[in-house]
């Protein structure tokens, strides 16, 4: 409808759902009476910050496809999920575990970010970092019951950053990176949970034996890309791990009798 000034809004203090999307505005603080509100979109707007005043009972936030640079401002004590896709956050700074209690869900598709540093939301349960410039995974050990990471069309070349705090997460996708090197695999070892991973769209998933040679590295994992690990897979696997830790302690003796 066009819209550029709501502040008519103001009146109707027990409103509880409101969906503002697909206008043009560019301030939202006539909201801020709406104290019972639980229920927030404003998608396809002219925004450029997503800072509101506290609203002590709002669940639900989608601020989708702005103009927002940052995440200042976000102190909802109820919120459960919140949306920032397709906005212009280089980022993720800003979000405090102090005053977000209750965040599960945080969707951050097709922004700007370079890196995760500032993601410290011990709560958190659903991460969306796709389609942004990632080149570097920073901060993630706050993230304890972290259980599903999209980090989908990035620019990952190496998997540093994850890290055994990370005990909960179950799903991993990594399509369409730049992680060129298999053995990078490996640092996701220290993820106990894991139990699906995506890696289609990285030049490392184009090498010869590639399923066998994830599910050797990560013999607790049920799902590589779309497809479970069949029976023969698993046994395939298990004998090449054993051939090798057997090889790398007939490796260890005779160094350590030419020591001796």
């Amino acid at each position: 409808r066009h819209l550029t000034d709501i502040s008519l809004l103001q009146r109707y203090i027990h409103l509880r759902y409101v969906n503002l999307s697909e206008n043009k505005l560019r301030d939202l603080s006539p909201l801020s009476s709406l104290t019972h509100l639980l229920w927030l979109k404003v998608d396809g707007n002219l925004l450029t910050s997503a800072c509101m005043q506290e609203l002590p009972y709002l669940q639900i936030i989608s601020f989708a496809h702005n103009r927002i640079k940052d995440m200042e401002g976000i102190t909802h004590p109820r919120l459960a999920n919140l949306s920032l896709k397709g906005n212009k956050i280089k980022a993720a700074l800003g979000l405090s575990q102090g005053q977000l209690f209750s965040l599960h869900i945080l969707e951050l598709r097709g922004n700007k970010l370079e890196s995760t540093a500032g993601l410290n939301l011990p709560k958190l349960k659903t991460l969306y970092l796709a389609q942004n410039a990632i080149r570097s995974l920073e901060g993630l050990e706050g993230l304890g019951q972290l259980t599903t990471l999209h980090l989908r069309d990035n620019q990952l070349e190496t998997l540093d950053g994850f890290c055994s705090t990370m005990k909960c997460l179950q799903y991993l996708n990594l399509r369409s990176n730049a992680i060129s090197n298999l053995q990078e695999v490996a640092k996701l070892q220290v993820l106990p949970m894991l139990r699906a991973l995506v890696l289609l769209d990285n030049p490392c998933s184009d090498e010869a034996d590639y399923r066998v040679e994830v599910l050797v590295m990560l013999p607790h994992l049920e799902r590589l890309d779309k497809d479970f690990f069949e029976e023969d897979e698993r046994a395939e696997a298990s004998k090449i791990r054993q051939q090798r830790q057997e090889e790398e302690q007939v490796k260890m003796a005779q160094a350590e009798e030419n020591e001796g």
